[in-house]
């Protein structure tokens, strides 16, 4: 079947059973043909490791060969231990092939399986580097920029050139299945509800404004990003897209090591420092890190008309100006990793993150009432300057104690985290004649709030013989929202404000969640890899609202069943089918009931009724490597949500809050908007050409139907997509230039569609001293000083048309140098399990 052909089937067909039946009909011709023909009762097991850090390979590819006939007759892939096992082997003579991208293949010859040896336990094998360089005391390792995994796909910042001076949101422009719109807004498969993650942890920085967060962290401080369309029943429920997990930069190699990085551009300025000290059996490490957007004019430009009465007349308003915008932050961090004996480790850490924007502009405004006819009855111009500010912060720790056992695999952690933080808001609008400074009003708003979370997890991992493996947890959080709003209303006298009681607001929102969860992994059929699970959370939320006092919000409970089956054909071939069920509950910015009246006619709030987004997943990939390199993935994905959350925009000819009323304004507020349902393909590629060239493409598309709840007979459906490339050639050992070009496709909501947008970069990179030192420059969008945003909503009895001219075209100089020496530890001497477990451990 073609992706053209599945593609025409998506677009023509909202019947979900048959698109399931397509997909188990695609898996179960695919794998039934690769059912292995042995019976016999020999075993081979082991466990794959990096050969310089020795820290486990999970999902390297595992081949067997018969010696004699040359032939595949098993394989599988390790689990995210790195351990792998083979049944069902008949005697004989067999060879066996390690594949993993970035590592040399390995082969192991003559492993003979008799009636005398039908266990074989080949221990720990170590994969090399495709690109090591041992040099005194120094070890480099080079891996490839995007690792397709069975539950996730991993891209490595390091080895991005492009990325060097920029932040976290352009990383993410590069990943599969990933869009990023300039604004910084996130999309995994078309769906926006993200579970973020530092490190493996959440962090309620990312609950006020995810976008601002990721255009604050920069690039040159991530290792690598993480991205889990399908999780499995041990992560938490939370984000119906998926998981983004952003892992910073660590090193666990003896000795004192570090970098720092510095970068410099028209646009955007950021730079980090990383300390790492690690010797025998205690490291910690430290790092501090910032961004500045530098202040950049954007243009608006915006149309709407709207009805004004039975009578047929109609308003047009018109509003154009020009606001400057500019954003900085830092980041910081403290943690170690103590290893108090061969069975026991403790690992915490302390993170201090602060983020903050302000915005400035002038608009020119035009409102022109027009009769059924379209005779003029009245024309109104004026302007305003607004202001508007925003910072957050966050403080988080976590402390979590591991605990392993004389059984292989048996794992024991125990882990507590919290995450405190405060946010703040302000903005101030001041309204006047057209051709006048004189005020006729204004007023100011300001909101602090703070934003708690603690979490408590337990988690156990018990072998259960015979490559089968049972996990299992339990998890508390305890979280709490306080938001407080205060307006104030010009009195007469410029500079003479005062308090507006009926205007202000209060809020408090508290969320307990009380999780469990049990999977299983096994081996079906002997042909079939599973893993299968699921997980319980009961929500029991709690709000106390300014002049409504207590509100009763009814607890509930959420299943989450999550299940994966695949197959690993001869040839490195993978074949995966996975279902997920997942939550998002509103978060702060969702529920934050401010109103935010700094464009007096385009409002902006939250909204304190949402209830929870919940959706459904189901994914079929393949994926093949080849052994030069090139590697394909093909995954066809459906995605239903109901009560979909997204931002929703009404007209109302008169709006009150408190004793204000705003005329012909339009609101901005996040809403259930109805079902969503999504039917979608991606096709990622990467083909070294040469040693020296390698290209990469991912081409996303899919169509979407939207029920739409918010405007009942409105439903919409549309066709979206989105293509990117990304060439790298590697012109000697240090020097460098890559390629990189982006386009979207409008996308459709619930109101009308988001614009298009194009991105490209260019960059070349120098190292100096032995790759110790680097030097990058790199260029964004060279050819245009701006994107061109351009926006159509359609709401009851309105229209509305923005047009925004973004700069975006920048230049850059990254500088980075590494220092300290890359020794790595060797693993601790192994006790005498006799007496340091006694029996019954």
């Amino acid at each position: 079947m073609s992706p053209i052909t599945i593609i025409i089937f998506f677009r023509r067909s909202l019947n979900l059973k048959r698109f399931i039946i397509l997909l188990l009909f695609c898996f179960f011709i695919f794998s039934g043909k690769a059912q292995p023909k042995n019976e016999g009762a020999g075993k081979i097991s082991g466990k794959i490791v990096d050969s310089l850090s020795g820290q486990q390979v999970d999902y390297a590819t595992i081949s067997l060969i018969n010696e004699e006939t040359g032939k595949v007759v098993n394989g599988t892939t390790t689990d995210d231990k790195g351990i792998f096992e083979l049944t069902g082997i008949e005697n004989g003579d067999y060879k066996m092939l390690i594949y993993f991208i970035g590592y040399h293949t390995k082969t192991i010859p003559h492993i003979v399986i008799s009636k005398a040896n039908t266990n074989v336990q080949l221990g720990s094998l170590q994969l090399a580097g495709s690109q090591t360089v041992l040099k005194e005391v120094t070890v480099a390792t080079e891996k490839s920029i995007i690792e397709n995994k069975i539950d996730k796909t991993v891209y490595n910042v390091e080895q991005d050139i492009t990325s060097q001076s920029g932040v976290a949101a352009d990383v993410l422009k590069k990943i599969p299945q990933v869009s990023v719109d300039v604004d910084g807004n996130v999309e995994l498969q078309g769906n926006a509800s993200i579970r973020f993650l530092i490190n493996g942890k959440p962090s309620i920085i990312f609950g006020n404004n995810i976008a601002e967060v990721l255009q604050s962290i920069p690039s040159n401080q991530i290792k690598s990003i993480e991205v889990i369309t399908s999780p499995g029943a041990k992560y938490d429920a939370e984000g119906t897209g998926g998981i983004i997990n952003i892992i910073l930069k660590k090193s666990t190699a003896e000795g004192i090591n570090g970098n720092v990085s510095l970068s410099v551009g028209t646009r955007l300025e950021n730079g980090s420092l990383n300390l790492n000290a690690h010797h025998k059996h205690f490291g910690i490490n430290a790092f501090v890190s910032g961004n500045g957007q530098l202040p950049s004019t954007t243009v608006n430009t915006s149309r709407r008309i709207s009805k004004s009465d039975s009578l047929g007349q109609s308003l047009e308003f018109l509003q154009n100006g020009t606001s400057e915008f500019s954003r900085k932050g830092f980041e910081s961090g403290l943690g170690f990793d103590w290893e108090l004996s061969a069975k026991n480790n403790l690992t915490g850490s302390l993170g201090f993150d602060y983020f903050e924007n302000s915005n400035v502009g002038i608009n020119n405004r035009r409102s022109v009432l027009s009769d059924a006819g379209g005779i003029d009855l009245s024309d109104v111009s004026d302007k305003v300057n607004t202001t508007s500010h925003s910072n957050s912060q966050s403080l988080d720790w976590q402390l979590i104690y591991k605990r392993t056992f004389a059984k292989e695999d048996r794992e024991l952690e125990i882990s507590c985290e919290a995450s405190n933080g405060t946010n703040y808001s302000y903005y101030k609008q001041l309204q006047s004649p057209a051709n006048s400074d004189a005020l006729l009003s204004a007023s100011y708003g300001k909101n602090p709030g703070t934003e708690n979370e603690t979490d408590v997890a337990v988690d156990y991992v018990e072998p259960l013989g015979k490559g089968a493996m049972l996990e299992a947890g339990a998890k508390t959080v305890f979280g709490r929202i306080i938001s407080n709003s205060s307006v104030y209303d010009l009195d007469g006298n410029p500079g003479d404000y005062i308090y507006n009681a009926t205007q202000s607001s209060a809020l408090t929102y508290k969320s307990n969640v009380y999780a469990g969860y049990a999977s299983v992994t096994f081996k079906l059929l002997k042909w079939l890899d599973v893993k299968t699970g699921f997980r319980y959370e009961y929500t029991k939320p709690h709000a106390v609202f300014s002049g409504a006092g207590s509100v009763l919000i009814k607890p509930y409970g959420t299943y989450v069943p999550s299940g994966v089956i695949s197959h690993t054909f001869e040839k490195n071939r993978i074949l995966k089918l996975s279902y997920t069920h997942r939550i998002e509950r509103p978060e702060y910015r969702d529920l934050n009931p401010f109103i935010n009246a700094s464009d007096p006619k385009n409002l902006s709030t939250g909204n304190t009724s949402l209830r929870p987004e919940v959706g459904d997943k189901i994914e079929l990939s393949f994926s093949k490597t080849y052994e030069k390199g090139t590697t394909i993935n093909a995954t066809l994905f459906y995605r239903g949500n109901k009560d979909d959350i997204q931002s929703f925009t009404r007209f109302y000819s008169s709006y009150a809050v408190g004793d204000t009323v705003y005329s012909n304004v339009s609101v901005t507020t996040r809403e259930n908007i109805g079902r969503e349902n999504n039917f979608g393909i991606n096709i990622f590629a990467s083909v070294p050409f040469t040693s020296k060239i390698n290209f990469r493409t991912n081409i996303a598309c899919f169509q979407r139907y939207i029920i739409n709840g918010a405007l009942p007979g409105n439903n919409v459906q549309g066709f979206n997509y989105r293509i990117n490339a990304n060439g790298s050639y590697q012109v000697t050992e240090t020097f460098g230039i890559e390629l990189f070009g982006n386009f979207n496709s409008p996308r459709v909501n619930a109101q009308g569609k988001m614009p298009a947008f194009t991105t490209y970069n260019f960059a070349v990179r120098k190292q100096f001293l032995k790759k110790q030192m680097s030097l990058a420059i790199t260029a964004t969008n060279i050819f245009s000083k701006y994107v061109s945003q351009k926006t159509e909503l359609t709401g009851t009895d309105f229209t509305m048309y923005n047009v925004r001219e973004l700069p975006y075209r920048s230049f850059g100089i990254n500088f980075t140098y590494k220092f300290g020496k890359l020794e790595f530890k060797k693993e601790r001497e192994p006790e005498d399990v006799n007496l340091t477990n006694p029996p019954g451990n």
